[in-house]
Order: structure tokens, then sequence, then C-alpha cells
């Protein structure tokens, strides 16, 4: 259980980077266009956009189906109470990540404002700003937080592993009056450690996989938003962690009670 919380943890700093990416390219930049521009000119000018090396998508989107989108949305026909179509044409504009920070987009929308065919440019600012805080706060929480999961993990690792190794302390001291070699005592102790560190890491990992899965059910794009690399190297790491903290914590334990004498037994 120890190591499922670890991995579920490095899970989400491993994919914090690709939450972060996925957030800020759905990040919506609106242009209007202006009226009285042909819907060749309107197409050409889309293209001209795609063509900038920011542009992750674009979506053109005409009056009329502005209108409709509006109409939907509220729930009445609002084009027979004004007798027109106040909605300009609009193309929705996602970036790429690397360029969804505040002044990479007040470069983009000067940049942008010199086309004659655009009216207007507008998104949210404030919500640039809260996304870009909230991903570096979040990061920063989910690090510290994985350490100290660590530190735990190796903490309650070692422990039990010492109380397997303690209750079987005078069966090592027999061991040793019957001259086992060190190596001949701590070798089925190791291989102990091992074996148990590897069936508990798997049994972690089987959570984690199950995790993911039943998170897939509440939020669709969890899946999408997942690096598959960064995760067979998480479990990977997490098998791994098991295993090296099983042996390492094995072989003092063992250590230990092979320098002690007899009569140190019953005290240490």
């Amino acid at each position: 259980m120890v190591l499922f919380l670890l991995g579920l943890v490095g899970f989400l700093v491993l994919n914090a980077r690709q939450i972060g990416i996925y957030v800020k390219e759905n990040i919506g930049f609106n242009v209007e266009l202006n009226n009285d521009l042909k819907d060749a000119d309107m197409q050409q000018l889309k293209k001209l956009i795609d063509a900038k090396t920011y542009v992750r998508s674009s979506e053109y989107i005409s009056k009329e189906a502005a209108a409709v989108e509006t109409q939907q949305a509220l729930g009445e026909d609002f084009l027979k109470e004004l007798g027109y179509n106040p909605l300009p044409a609009t193309v929705i504009i996602k970036l790429k990540a690397e360029y969804a920070n505040p002044d990479s987009i007040f470069n983009i929308e000067n940049e942008l404002s010199e086309y004659e065919g655009i009216s207007d440019i507008y998104y949210r600012k404030t919500l640039v700003h809260e996304i870009n805080d909230n991903v570096r706060k979040i990061s920063l929480i989910l690090g510290a937080f994985s350490i100290l999961l660590l530190l735990i993990s190796v903490s309650l690792i070692n422990n039990t592993i010492r109380l397997s190794v303690y209750s079987k302390r005078f069966l090592i001291h027999s061991m040793q009056l019957v001259g086992a070699t060190r190596g001949f005592i701590r070798r089925p102790f190791l291989f102990s450690g091992v074996l148990q560190g590897f069936l508990g890491s798997l049994i972690g990992v089987v959570f984690i996989i199950g995790s993911i899965y039943l998170a897939q059910d509440q939020i669709d794009d969890v899946l999408q938003i997942m690096d598959l690399k960064l995760l067979g190297i998480l479990f990977l790491g997490v098998l791994l962690t098991g295993i090296i903290i099983s042996y390492i914590s094995s072989f003092f334990a063992v250590n230990k009670y092979l320098n002690l004498s007899k009569d140190e037994l019953y005290f240490r």
C-alpha cells in the first residue's frame, strides 16, 4: 500500500507537466473578423493564422454558426428581436503550450492586431495568469509530497523488515555456531526481502493501473493526457524502489545481528 501511494503520487508528478501542457493548449484565443470581409478573404486570413509557429489549431466560426450557437445557449431566437445578426465571424485559436504565457500572448496579440481583416482580439487574461501560477504551485507541492512519502516508505519498509529479522535473531546466531559463513546466512534473508519487495511493488503497480482506469471512467481525457513512456518509467521505478529498499534493509538488519554476541541478542 505504501508503494501504491508512492507510485500514485509519482504518477501525478510525472504527468504534472503533461497536464499543464494539456490545459494551456486548450486556452481559447478569439479573433473577431471584420464584417465587410468576403468569405474568400476570411479563409485566406485563417490560412495565414494557421501558418504561425505559435498556433496549435484553429477553428473558423462563421456569423451564421455563431448565431446558431447563441440561440441554443439563450434558448430563444434573438435574431427576430434584433432583425439582424450582430455577431462577427470568429477564428478561435489554440496556442502551443510554450506560447501560452502572458508575455507571449501579449506579443501575439500585437502581431495579429496589425492585420486589416481583424477587428478585435480577446481572451481571459486572468485565466492565463492563474493557470501558469497554479501549474507551478501544484508541481512544487507534488514534488515536496513525493519526497516526504518516499521517506515514509523507506522508514516503514525498513522497520517491517527489521522486525521480521529480529524474530529470527537466535536462528542467525545458531547458524553462526555451526560454522555458516556470513554470506550463507544473509542469502535467504536477502532473497526473501527482494521477493517480498518485488511482489509488493507488483501489487502496487496493479493498484495504480486500476486507479488510472477508474479515473478514466470519471475523466474521459485522462488516458490522452498521459505520457505512456513516463508511465512505463514510473512502473519500473516502483518495482525497483520496492526491491532496492527491501534488499538494503534486509542486508543491514541481518548484519546487525551477525555482529552481536549471544548476550546482546536479548537486549537488542
